[in-house]
Protein backbone atom coordinates (compact mmCIF):
# COMPACT_ATOMS: atom_id res chain seq x y z
CA UNK A 1 0.00 0.00 0.00
CA UNK A 2 1.36 3.68 -0.78
CA UNK A 3 2.06 5.75 1.76
CA UNK A 4 -0.14 8.58 0.86
CA UNK A 5 -2.95 5.82 1.17
CA UNK A 6 -1.70 5.40 4.56
CA UNK A 7 -2.06 8.75 5.41
CA UNK A 8 -4.79 9.99 3.67
CA UNK A 9 -7.07 7.01 5.59
CA UNK A 10 -5.20 7.97 9.12
CA UNK A 11 -6.83 11.56 8.41
CA UNK A 12 -10.02 10.05 7.86
CA UNK A 13 -9.86 8.02 11.17
CA UNK A 14 -9.17 10.79 12.87
CA UNK A 15 -11.84 12.91 11.28
CA UNK A 16 -14.37 10.09 12.68
CA UNK A 17 -12.98 10.32 16.25
CA UNK A 18 -14.33 13.62 16.63
CA UNK A 19 -10.33 14.81 17.80
CA UNK A 20 -10.11 18.71 18.31
CA UNK A 21 -8.68 20.54 14.62
CA UNK A 22 -6.83 23.69 15.19
CA UNK A 23 -8.50 26.92 14.07
CA UNK A 24 -6.71 27.95 10.85
CA UNK A 25 -7.75 24.83 8.70
CA UNK A 26 -9.19 26.57 5.70
CA UNK A 27 -13.06 25.98 6.03
CA UNK A 28 -12.80 23.82 2.64
CA UNK A 29 -10.99 21.34 4.45
CA UNK A 30 -13.41 21.66 7.58
CA UNK A 31 -16.60 21.35 5.85
CA UNK A 32 -19.54 22.20 6.88
CA UNK A 33 -23.41 20.62 8.10
CA UNK A 34 -23.61 20.68 4.33
CA UNK A 35 -20.79 20.01 2.55
CA UNK A 36 -18.30 17.55 3.62
CA UNK A 37 -14.52 18.90 4.14
CA UNK A 38 -11.55 16.95 2.15
CA UNK A 39 -10.36 14.81 5.02
CA UNK A 40 -13.61 14.00 5.84
CA UNK A 41 -14.16 12.66 2.11
CA UNK A 42 -13.95 9.26 1.17
CA UNK A 43 -12.65 9.15 -2.30
CA UNK A 44 -13.73 5.33 -4.02
CA UNK A 45 -13.50 3.99 -7.31
CA UNK A 46 -16.21 1.70 -9.17
CA UNK A 47 -15.38 -1.25 -11.13
CA UNK A 48 -18.11 -3.19 -13.04
CA UNK A 49 -20.21 -0.52 -15.14
CA UNK A 50 -23.36 -1.68 -15.91
CA UNK A 51 -26.75 -0.85 -14.72
CA UNK A 52 -26.37 -1.93 -11.10
CA UNK A 53 -23.30 0.43 -10.85
CA UNK A 54 -24.88 3.29 -12.66
CA UNK A 55 -27.64 2.70 -9.60
CA UNK A 56 -25.11 2.74 -6.89
CA UNK A 57 -23.21 5.42 -8.59
CA UNK A 58 -26.20 8.04 -8.61
CA UNK A 59 -26.85 7.00 -5.10
CA UNK A 60 -23.44 7.54 -3.94
CA UNK A 61 -22.84 11.25 -5.17
CA UNK A 62 -25.84 12.38 -2.94
CA UNK A 63 -23.60 11.20 -0.17
CA UNK A 64 -21.68 14.82 0.95
CA UNK A 65 -18.63 12.52 2.32
CA UNK A 66 -18.53 9.93 -0.49
CA UNK A 67 -16.30 11.42 -3.47
CA UNK A 68 -16.66 9.31 -6.49
CA UNK A 69 -12.97 9.76 -8.05
CA UNK A 70 -12.58 6.90 -10.90
CA UNK A 71 -14.44 4.65 -13.07
CA UNK A 72 -12.98 1.30 -14.68
CA UNK A 73 -15.13 -1.43 -16.87
CA UNK A 74 -12.83 -3.73 -19.19
CA UNK A 75 -15.25 -2.94 -22.17
CA UNK A 76 -14.32 0.56 -23.34
CA UNK A 77 -16.99 1.82 -24.38
CA UNK A 78 -18.91 1.24 -21.14
CA UNK A 79 -16.41 3.52 -19.47
CA UNK A 80 -16.79 6.21 -22.30
CA UNK A 81 -20.62 5.89 -21.77
CA UNK A 82 -20.41 6.52 -17.98
CA UNK A 83 -18.44 9.55 -18.06
CA UNK A 84 -20.45 10.88 -21.15
CA UNK A 85 -23.71 10.31 -19.03
CA UNK A 86 -22.77 10.45 -14.60
CA UNK A 87 -19.67 12.13 -15.22
CA UNK A 88 -20.07 14.66 -17.13
CA UNK A 89 -20.03 17.01 -14.42
CA UNK A 90 -17.44 15.29 -12.39
CA UNK A 91 -13.82 14.71 -12.48
CA UNK A 92 -13.56 11.35 -12.78
CA UNK A 93 -10.54 9.23 -14.34
CA UNK A 94 -11.65 5.97 -16.53
CA UNK A 95 -9.73 2.84 -16.85
CA UNK A 96 -9.91 -0.62 -18.55
CA UNK A 97 -8.02 -2.09 -15.88
CA UNK A 98 -9.11 -2.12 -12.35
CA UNK A 99 -5.43 -2.97 -10.97
CA UNK A 100 -3.97 0.68 -12.66
CA UNK A 101 -6.85 2.36 -11.57
CA UNK A 102 -5.59 1.10 -7.59
CA UNK A 103 -2.31 2.23 -8.16
CA UNK A 104 -3.02 5.81 -9.88
CA UNK A 105 -5.67 7.00 -7.68
CA UNK A 106 -5.69 7.89 -3.89
CA UNK A 107 -8.49 5.31 -3.18
CA UNK A 108 -10.31 4.55 -0.35
CA UNK A 109 -12.36 1.98 -1.47
CA UNK A 110 -13.44 0.11 -4.84
CA UNK A 111 -17.21 -0.61 -5.40
CA UNK A 112 -17.08 -4.36 -7.28
CA UNK A 113 -20.15 -4.24 -9.43
CA UNK A 114 -18.76 -6.64 -11.96
CA UNK A 115 -20.28 -10.27 -13.73
CA UNK A 116 -20.06 -12.62 -10.86
CA UNK A 117 -17.81 -14.82 -12.43
CA UNK A 118 -15.68 -12.21 -12.10
CA UNK A 119 -16.26 -10.68 -8.71
CA UNK A 120 -14.11 -13.01 -6.53
CA UNK A 121 -10.70 -12.20 -8.54
CA UNK A 122 -11.30 -8.48 -8.78
CA UNK A 123 -12.32 -7.98 -5.32
CA UNK A 124 -9.31 -10.62 -3.51
CA UNK A 125 -6.83 -8.56 -5.70
CA UNK A 126 -8.71 -5.20 -4.78
CA UNK A 127 -8.30 -6.53 -1.42
CA UNK A 128 -4.87 -7.06 -1.34
CA UNK A 129 -4.04 -3.72 -2.85
CA UNK A 130 -5.37 -1.80 0.50
CA UNK A 131 -9.02 -1.58 -0.67
CA UNK A 132 -11.93 -1.30 1.30
CA UNK A 133 -14.94 -3.02 -0.67
CA UNK A 134 -18.25 -2.47 -1.44
CA UNK A 135 -19.01 -6.35 -3.15
CA UNK A 136 -22.02 -6.78 -5.20
CA UNK A 137 -24.14 -9.77 -4.27
CA UNK A 138 -23.76 -12.99 -4.77
CA UNK A 139 -20.22 -12.28 -4.01
CA UNK A 140 -19.23 -15.60 -5.39
CA UNK A 141 -19.46 -18.08 -8.01
CA UNK A 142 -18.76 -21.13 -5.25
CA UNK A 143 -18.66 -21.68 -1.81
CA UNK A 144 -14.95 -21.95 -1.69
CA UNK A 145 -14.73 -19.20 -3.86
CA UNK A 146 -16.53 -17.42 -1.15
CA UNK A 147 -14.42 -18.75 1.94
CA UNK A 148 -11.17 -17.57 -0.23
CA UNK A 149 -12.58 -14.12 -0.48
CA UNK A 150 -12.87 -13.89 3.48
CA UNK A 151 -9.87 -15.23 4.95
CA UNK A 152 -8.06 -12.50 2.11
CA UNK A 153 -10.74 -9.81 3.61
CA UNK A 154 -9.31 -10.92 7.33
CA UNK A 155 -6.02 -10.96 6.16
CA UNK A 156 -5.65 -7.31 4.90
CA UNK A 157 -8.02 -6.23 7.18
CA UNK A 158 -10.38 -4.76 4.88
CA UNK A 159 -13.93 -2.86 5.87
CA UNK A 160 -16.21 -4.85 3.49
CA UNK A 161 -20.23 -4.68 2.88
CA UNK A 162 -21.88 -7.35 0.56
CA UNK A 163 -24.84 -6.00 -1.82
CA UNK A 164 -27.65 -7.37 0.41
CA UNK A 165 -29.21 -4.03 1.74
CA UNK A 166 -32.57 -5.60 3.38
CA UNK A 167 -29.00 -5.54 6.20
CA UNK A 168 -29.52 -1.45 6.28
CA UNK A 169 -32.94 -1.12 6.18
CA UNK A 170 -34.21 -0.07 9.56
CA UNK A 171 -37.74 -1.77 9.23
CA UNK A 172 -35.93 -5.44 8.19
CA UNK A 173 -33.42 -5.14 11.07
CA UNK A 174 -36.37 -3.76 13.74
CA UNK A 175 -38.49 -7.07 12.36
CA UNK A 176 -35.80 -9.56 12.57
CA UNK A 177 -35.14 -8.16 16.02
CA UNK A 178 -38.31 -9.06 17.07
CA UNK A 179 -38.23 -12.64 15.89
CA UNK A 180 -34.68 -13.19 17.40
CA UNK A 181 -36.39 -11.34 20.61
CA UNK A 182 -39.34 -13.90 21.08
CA UNK A 183 -42.10 -11.99 19.88
CA UNK A 184 -43.50 -14.93 18.51
CA UNK A 185 -41.82 -18.06 20.24
CA UNK A 186 -39.53 -20.76 19.63
CA UNK A 187 -39.09 -20.10 15.25
CA UNK A 188 -40.19 -23.66 14.61
CA UNK A 189 -40.65 -23.06 10.12
CA UNK A 190 -39.72 -20.67 8.18
CA UNK A 191 -41.20 -20.65 4.86
CA UNK A 192 -39.17 -18.71 1.61
CA UNK A 193 -38.97 -19.61 -1.92
CA UNK A 194 -38.78 -22.11 -4.65
CA UNK A 195 -36.34 -20.52 -7.07
CA UNK A 196 -35.49 -21.10 -10.38
CA UNK A 197 -31.69 -22.37 -10.96
CA UNK A 198 -28.98 -21.67 -13.60
CA UNK A 199 -29.29 -22.54 -17.25
CA UNK A 200 -26.13 -24.62 -18.88
CA UNK A 201 -24.90 -22.18 -22.28
CA UNK A 202 -25.81 -23.95 -25.31
CA UNK A 203 -22.81 -23.27 -27.73
CA UNK A 204 -23.82 -20.76 -30.79
CA UNK A 205 -21.57 -19.07 -33.78
CA UNK A 206 -19.49 -17.08 -32.91
CA UNK A 207 -20.60 -13.01 -33.20
CA UNK A 208 -17.98 -10.28 -34.33
CA UNK A 209 -16.17 -8.63 -31.09
CA UNK A 210 -18.42 -5.18 -31.06
CA UNK A 211 -16.74 -1.88 -31.68
CA UNK A 212 -14.54 -0.09 -29.01
CA UNK A 213 -13.28 -2.70 -26.84
CA UNK A 214 -8.90 -2.85 -25.82
CA UNK A 215 -7.94 -5.93 -27.24
CA UNK A 216 -8.00 -8.34 -25.26
CA UNK A 217 -10.72 -7.59 -23.44
CA UNK A 218 -13.30 -10.58 -24.07
CA UNK A 219 -10.08 -12.47 -22.27
CA UNK A 220 -10.43 -10.28 -19.19
CA UNK A 221 -14.54 -10.56 -19.14
CA UNK A 222 -14.45 -14.37 -19.83
CA UNK A 223 -12.22 -14.47 -16.94
CA UNK A 224 -12.37 -17.85 -14.94
CA UNK A 225 -14.65 -19.30 -16.96
CA UNK A 226 -14.27 -21.55 -20.03
CA UNK A 227 -12.93 -18.94 -23.14
CA UNK A 228 -15.33 -19.44 -26.04
CA UNK A 229 -16.48 -17.07 -28.71
CA UNK A 230 -17.60 -13.55 -28.32
CA UNK A 231 -21.71 -13.57 -28.53
CA UNK A 232 -23.60 -10.91 -27.71
CA UNK A 233 -25.62 -12.83 -25.21
CA UNK A 234 -22.80 -14.03 -22.75
CA UNK A 235 -21.98 -10.40 -22.77
CA UNK A 236 -25.23 -8.31 -21.83
CA UNK A 237 -27.37 -11.86 -20.42
CA UNK A 238 -24.26 -13.16 -18.11
CA UNK A 239 -26.52 -13.52 -15.06
CA UNK A 240 -28.66 -16.62 -17.09
CA UNK A 241 -25.81 -18.73 -17.43
CA UNK A 242 -24.38 -21.19 -14.75
CA UNK A 243 -20.73 -20.42 -16.08
CA UNK A 244 -21.69 -17.12 -15.13
CA UNK A 245 -23.53 -16.74 -12.56
CA UNK A 246 -25.54 -19.35 -10.73
CA UNK A 247 -29.33 -18.35 -11.21
CA UNK A 248 -29.14 -14.50 -11.26
CA UNK A 249 -32.09 -13.61 -12.62
CA UNK A 250 -35.20 -12.09 -11.20
CA UNK A 251 -36.51 -14.62 -8.69
CA UNK A 252 -33.63 -16.79 -9.51
CA UNK A 253 -31.34 -18.75 -6.52
CA UNK A 254 -28.98 -15.98 -6.65
CA UNK A 255 -30.73 -12.92 -8.17
CA UNK A 256 -33.59 -12.65 -5.41
CA UNK A 257 -32.97 -15.48 -3.66
CA UNK A 258 -29.73 -13.91 -1.84
CA UNK A 259 -31.84 -11.48 -0.67
CA UNK A 260 -34.60 -14.01 0.83
CA UNK A 261 -31.94 -16.17 2.33
CA UNK A 262 -29.84 -13.17 4.13
CA UNK A 263 -33.07 -12.23 5.36
CA UNK A 264 -33.27 -15.64 6.98
CA UNK A 265 -30.01 -15.80 8.50
CA UNK A 266 -30.50 -11.97 9.71
CA UNK A 267 -34.17 -13.23 11.82
CA UNK A 268 -32.64 -16.25 12.58
CA UNK A 269 -29.55 -15.06 14.13
CA UNK A 270 -27.44 -17.32 11.98
CA UNK A 271 -25.41 -14.81 10.07
CA UNK A 272 -22.46 -17.09 11.04
CA UNK A 273 -23.05 -20.29 10.44
CA UNK A 274 -25.68 -22.33 8.53
CA UNK A 275 -28.09 -25.45 8.16
CA UNK A 276 -27.32 -29.02 9.66
CA UNK A 277 -29.16 -30.95 6.50
CA UNK A 278 -30.43 -30.18 3.18
CA UNK A 279 -33.22 -32.57 1.44
CA UNK A 280 -34.41 -32.30 -2.33
CA UNK A 281 -38.17 -32.53 -1.63
CA UNK A 282 -39.15 -33.52 -5.03
CA UNK A 283 -37.46 -34.18 -8.63
CA UNK A 284 -35.91 -31.26 -10.40
CA UNK A 285 -38.52 -30.01 -13.28
CA UNK A 286 -38.00 -26.87 -15.59
CA UNK A 287 -41.03 -25.00 -15.29
CA UNK A 288 -42.71 -21.44 -14.88
CA UNK A 289 -42.19 -20.21 -11.00
CA UNK A 290 -45.82 -20.05 -10.56
CA UNK A 291 -49.46 -20.15 -11.79
CA UNK A 292 -50.09 -16.08 -11.78
CA UNK A 293 -54.10 -16.74 -12.04
CA UNK A 294 -55.35 -13.28 -12.03
CA UNK A 295 -56.44 -12.51 -8.24
CA UNK A 296 -56.60 -9.28 -6.25
CA UNK A 297 -53.59 -9.42 -3.62
CA UNK A 298 -53.97 -8.74 0.00
CA UNK A 299 -52.56 -6.29 1.89
CA UNK A 300 -50.51 -8.71 3.91
CA UNK A 301 -48.76 -9.80 0.89
CA UNK A 302 -45.69 -8.40 1.22
CA UNK A 303 -44.08 -9.62 -2.16
CA UNK A 304 -47.34 -8.18 -4.14
CA UNK A 305 -45.21 -5.64 -5.78
CA UNK A 306 -42.35 -8.46 -7.30
CA UNK A 307 -45.37 -10.64 -8.83
CA UNK A 308 -45.19 -9.58 -12.47
CA UNK A 309 -41.04 -9.25 -11.93
CA UNK A 310 -41.44 -13.22 -11.77
CA UNK A 311 -43.77 -13.84 -14.01
CA UNK A 312 -42.37 -15.85 -16.97
CA UNK A 313 -39.36 -16.76 -15.56
CA UNK A 314 -38.89 -20.60 -16.40
CA UNK A 315 -36.42 -22.49 -15.35
CA UNK A 316 -34.85 -25.80 -13.62
CA UNK A 317 -37.15 -25.78 -9.69
CA UNK A 318 -37.12 -27.91 -7.23
CA UNK A 319 -38.35 -27.57 -3.35
CA UNK A 320 -35.16 -28.05 -1.03
CA UNK A 321 -36.23 -28.33 2.92
CA UNK A 322 -32.99 -27.49 5.46
CA UNK A 323 -33.11 -28.45 8.89
CA UNK A 324 -30.54 -26.13 11.08
CA UNK A 325 -29.18 -28.13 14.43
CA UNK A 326 -31.67 -26.35 16.57
CA UNK A 327 -34.61 -28.23 15.10
CA UNK A 328 -35.58 -24.66 12.92
CA UNK A 329 -37.10 -26.23 9.49
CA UNK A 330 -36.50 -23.77 5.98
CA UNK A 331 -38.88 -24.87 3.55
CA UNK A 332 -37.71 -23.29 0.28
CA UNK A 333 -41.15 -23.60 -1.44
CA UNK A 334 -42.99 -20.39 -2.45
CA UNK A 335 -44.04 -19.70 -5.61
CA UNK A 336 -43.16 -16.29 -7.28
CA UNK A 337 -46.95 -15.10 -7.49
CA UNK A 338 -47.57 -15.23 -3.77
CA UNK A 339 -45.64 -14.61 -1.00
CA UNK A 340 -42.13 -12.74 0.13
CA UNK A 341 -40.44 -12.83 -2.86
CA UNK A 342 -37.56 -10.84 -1.59
CA UNK A 343 -37.51 -11.97 2.23
CA UNK A 344 -39.36 -14.75 4.36
CA UNK A 345 -42.35 -16.07 6.94
CA UNK A 346 -40.66 -17.06 10.09
CA UNK A 347 -43.20 -18.79 12.26
CA UNK A 348 -43.01 -19.77 15.67
CA UNK A 349 -44.66 -21.19 18.43
CA UNK A 350 -46.95 -17.67 19.01
CA UNK A 351 -46.95 -16.29 15.92
CA UNK A 352 -45.74 -15.66 12.35
CA UNK A 353 -43.72 -12.06 10.79
CA UNK A 354 -43.71 -11.71 7.31
CA UNK A 355 -40.51 -9.72 6.31
CA UNK A 356 -39.88 -8.76 2.88
CA UNK A 357 -37.58 -5.59 1.59
CA UNK A 358 -38.77 -2.46 3.60
CA UNK A 359 -42.20 -4.31 4.31
CA UNK A 360 -43.58 -6.58 7.41
CA UNK A 361 -47.08 -8.18 8.63
CA UNK A 362 -47.48 -10.54 11.36
CA UNK A 363 -50.45 -12.44 12.90
CA UNK A 364 -51.55 -11.39 15.52
CA UNK A 365 -50.93 -7.99 13.06
CA UNK A 366 -49.80 -6.12 16.38
CA UNK A 367 -46.66 -7.44 16.88
CA UNK A 368 -45.66 -5.01 14.31
CA UNK A 369 -47.92 -2.04 14.82
CA UNK A 370 -46.30 -0.87 18.09
CA UNK A 371 -44.61 2.79 18.16
CA UNK A 372 -41.26 2.02 17.72
CA UNK A 373 -42.03 0.76 14.47
CA UNK A 374 -39.31 2.74 12.51
CA UNK A 375 -41.56 3.16 9.36
CA UNK A 376 -40.77 3.02 5.76
CA UNK A 377 -37.60 4.10 4.11
CA UNK A 378 -37.58 8.23 2.98
CA UNK A 379 -34.66 7.64 0.97
CA UNK A 380 -33.13 5.06 -1.90
CA UNK A 381 -32.91 1.38 -0.51
CA UNK A 382 -29.07 2.20 -1.30
CA UNK A 383 -28.10 4.87 0.03
CA UNK A 384 -28.37 3.44 4.27
CA UNK A 385 -26.20 0.83 2.87
CA UNK A 386 -23.66 2.82 0.88
CA UNK A 387 -24.00 5.04 4.46
CA UNK A 388 -22.78 2.31 6.57
CA UNK A 389 -19.87 1.12 4.74
CA UNK A 390 -18.80 4.68 4.42
CA UNK A 391 -19.04 4.90 8.28
CA UNK A 392 -17.29 1.67 8.95
CA UNK A 393 -14.36 2.67 6.41
CA UNK A 394 -14.30 5.61 8.72
CA UNK A 395 -14.13 3.73 12.12
CA UNK A 396 -12.79 0.05 10.71
CA UNK A 397 -15.88 -1.52 12.37
CA UNK A 398 -17.84 -4.48 10.42
CA UNK A 399 -20.72 -3.90 8.43
CA UNK A 400 -24.19 -4.33 8.58
CA UNK A 401 -23.44 -7.18 5.46
CA UNK A 402 -19.84 -8.03 5.94
CA UNK A 403 -18.51 -10.78 4.14
CA UNK A 404 -18.77 -13.49 6.21
CA UNK A 405 -22.13 -13.14 6.46
CA UNK A 406 -22.43 -12.78 2.88
CA UNK A 407 -20.79 -15.90 2.37
CA UNK A 408 -23.18 -17.86 4.64
CA UNK A 409 -26.38 -16.30 2.65
CA UNK A 410 -24.55 -16.59 -0.50
CA UNK A 411 -23.93 -20.43 1.07
CA UNK A 412 -27.49 -21.48 1.59
CA UNK A 413 -27.73 -20.42 -3.18
CA UNK A 414 -25.54 -22.89 -3.90
CA UNK A 415 -26.37 -25.63 -1.25
CA UNK A 416 -29.82 -25.86 -3.46
CA UNK A 417 -28.04 -25.75 -7.03
CA UNK A 418 -26.17 -28.62 -5.43
CA UNK A 419 -28.71 -30.78 -3.73
CA UNK A 420 -31.10 -30.40 -6.85
CA UNK A 421 -27.85 -31.48 -8.88
CA UNK A 422 -27.04 -34.47 -6.69
CA UNK A 423 -30.73 -35.23 -7.17
CA UNK A 424 -30.96 -37.58 -4.06
CA UNK A 425 -34.85 -36.64 -3.24
CA UNK A 426 -35.82 -37.13 -0.06
CA UNK A 427 -32.44 -38.40 1.47
CA UNK A 428 -31.03 -35.71 3.97
CA UNK A 429 -27.25 -34.27 2.81
CA UNK A 430 -25.28 -33.79 5.67
CA UNK A 431 -23.85 -30.26 6.20
CA UNK A 432 -20.91 -29.35 8.19
CA UNK A 433 -21.34 -25.26 8.92
CA UNK A 434 -17.95 -24.70 10.17
CA UNK A 435 -16.00 -26.92 7.68
CA UNK A 436 -18.36 -26.14 5.00
CA UNK A 437 -18.19 -29.18 3.79
CA UNK A 438 -20.63 -32.71 3.12
CA UNK A 439 -20.31 -35.38 5.85
CA UNK A 440 -22.03 -38.17 3.65
CA UNK A 441 -22.05 -36.76 -0.25
CA UNK A 442 -18.49 -37.20 -1.65
CA UNK A 443 -20.67 -35.41 -5.35
CA UNK A 444 -21.54 -32.83 -3.59
CA UNK A 445 -18.54 -31.61 -2.00
CA UNK A 446 -17.44 -31.81 -5.46
CA UNK A 447 -18.85 -29.01 -6.72
CA UNK A 448 -17.95 -26.52 -3.79
CA UNK A 449 -15.29 -25.03 -6.25
CA UNK A 450 -14.42 -25.32 -9.93
CA UNK A 451 -11.41 -25.36 -11.83
CA UNK A 452 -10.30 -21.84 -12.68
CA UNK A 453 -9.03 -20.73 -16.16
CA UNK A 454 -4.86 -19.79 -16.04
CA UNK A 455 -4.46 -16.75 -15.51
CA UNK A 456 -7.16 -15.61 -13.20
CA UNK A 457 -6.17 -17.34 -10.75
CA UNK A 458 -7.16 -15.89 -7.03
CA UNK A 459 -4.43 -14.02 -5.13
CA UNK A 460 -3.05 -15.85 -1.96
Amino acid sequence: MKTNKLSRRRAIQVAASSIAIPYFVPKTVLGSPTRAGANDRVRIGLIGLGARCRSLAQDSLAIPDVEVAAVCDCFAPRVDSILNDLGKDQSWTGYTDFRKMIENEDLDGVMVETTTHARAWVACHAMAMGMDAYIEKPMALTIAEGRHMVNIARKFNRVTQIGTQQRSIPLNNWASDLVQDGAIGKINVVMAPNFVGPVEWTPKPGQPLPAGGDEGWWDVWTNQAEMRPYHAELQYGWNRWASYDRGGRCFGVTGWGTHSYDQIQRGLGTSETGPAEIVLDEPVRVEDCGKFDPRKSTDDETGAQYYNMAKNVVGPRGKVTMRYANGTELRLHLDGDWGPGLGCIFIGEKGKIEINRDKVAANPRRLVTGSDNPGHLTVSENTPHIRNWIDCIKTRERCNADIEYGQRSSSLCYLVNIARAVGRVGEPLKWDPTTERFTNCDEGNALLSRTRRAGYELPT
